[in-house]
């Protein structure tokens, strides 16, 4: 690819491939798109064909079957081809390029370029810059919805239809690998959560209480803002969500916040507390292995026994344990789970010994999975990179 970094007076990208060299015509969304209006009736439409704000996935990564379609309406039709947008909290970057036709409802917006090649149009509209201009413009706070007219006044560049064209190309093959290496990833997942379901359907157990397994205990207060780029390590609690598996064995984020600070014991077990989600999602724990990390925020920790395995505790929780833990969980907006709540629950467990084998072989597993899991991050900061270097 061409680098025109020297030639920032001319209306061209940062990054270029060699055979175009014109400059690149500046054009408002609307000059070059329009947002569709024509109606189907909801009656011709299934669970593959309806799209909502519900069954757009978010981050860009497409959609899945519909659970519910409406009856006797009219919806907003789309063609293949078309961009569905979802228009309710923006943020969560809800975009789909439509490979079939069908029908979606109000909140999702369909826009259809007739100036511009579809799949560049795609790429403009699904990237942060776009998203970051529309939360710019969002009307409402709990349910923040987009400006259609705002979007419509949307500002960028096209270079020519040859050129949108390979540029659409280059990227729908990366997003392609991206889509294979999400693939491996879930079988990965599928992979170690049978081999956990199948072990514990044929092994001997005991019942127990959560109490049994060892000493609770609370974290000191810790945000994103407390993070910085050297000190000592740290975990936060939206990084159980976010960043960490099952099992967390090396740690990312550092902070120079240390007085009475909290800090691991290795083989402890880790809890976040509260979720915006959904119950069976706040039950996500990761057991620590390693000493001395600082723990802070919305979380509580067990100290577990020497009785048990940590990591077997923490498989166990998320693929054996997660339905009856989320029966404790409080809340409606934001949703709660304290451990005297769940001190009590029932359990049951192998012994030790089978304990440490099923997690060794687990482990195994996820090792592997963290190993795709940073292919796939590598991708994504490569196109988020294109993305930023090759569109004005």
């Amino acid at each position: 690819m061409a680098d025109n970094k020297d030639k920032k007076v001319l209306n061209v990208p940062a990054l270029r491939f060699p055979e175009f060299t014109g400059e690149w015509k500046f054009v408002h969304l609307k000059d070059v798109a329009e947002f569709q209006k024509k109606r189907i009736s909801s009656d011709l439409l299934n669970n593959n064909n309806y799209i909502s704000t519900e069954n757009i996935l978010q981050n860009f990564e497409g959609i899945q079957y519909s659970s519910s379609i409406p009856t006797n309406t009219n919806v907003i039709e789309y063609q293949k081809g078309d961009i569905l947008l979802s228009n309710i909290r923006p943020y969560l970057k809800k975009v789909w390029f439509s490979d079939r036709k069908g029908g979606c409802s109000a909140d999702v917006f369909v826009l259809r370029g007739d100036k511009c090649d579809q799949h560049f149009l795609y790429y403009v509209i699904a990237s942060d810059r776009f998203i970051n201009y529309v939360m710019s413009g969002v009307k409402g706070v709990k349910m923040p919805r987009g400006d259609k007219s705002q979007m419509e006044k949307y500002a960028f560049s096209i270079p020519t239809n040859t050129e949108q064209r390979k540029i659409a190309k280059f990227l729908s093959m990366l997003d392609e690998r991206i889509k294979l290496q999400n693939k491996i990833i879930e079988d990965l997942r599928l992979l170690r959560d049978a081999i956990m379901v199948e072990h514990y359907r044929k092994c001997n157990k005991s019942e127990l209480y959560i109490y049994d397994i060892g000493e609770p205990f609370n974290v000191m207060n810790l945000s994103k803002d407390d993070l910085t780029k050297d000190g000592s390590p740290c975990i936060i609690y939206g990084e159980l969500f976010t960043t960490y598996g099952c099992v967390i064995e090396n740690v990312v984020s550092h902070t120079t916040k240390s007085p009475n600070s909290t800090l691991s014991t290795k083989g402890d077990l880790l809890f976040p507390a509260s979720t915006t989600v959904d119950a069976l999602s706040l039950i996500a724990p990761s057991s620590i292995n390693e000493d001395g990390i600082i723990l802070g925020g919305d979380m509580f920790g067990i100290h577990v026994n020497e009785q048990y395995n940590s990591n077997y505790l923490s498989y166990y929780f998320n693929i054996i344990g997660k339905k009856n833990l989320a029966k404790f969980a409080k809340g409606s907006t934001i949703i709660h789970l304290h451990y005297a709540d769940i001190q009590k629950a029932k359990i049951t467990l192998p012994n030790k010994n089978e304990q440490e084998t099923v997690a060794n072989l687990l482990l195994k597993v996820e090792h592997k999975l963290n190993i795709e899991q940073k292919m796939l991050i590598n991708y994504l900061n490569t196109k988020n990179f294109l993305l930023r270097q090759m569109f004005i």
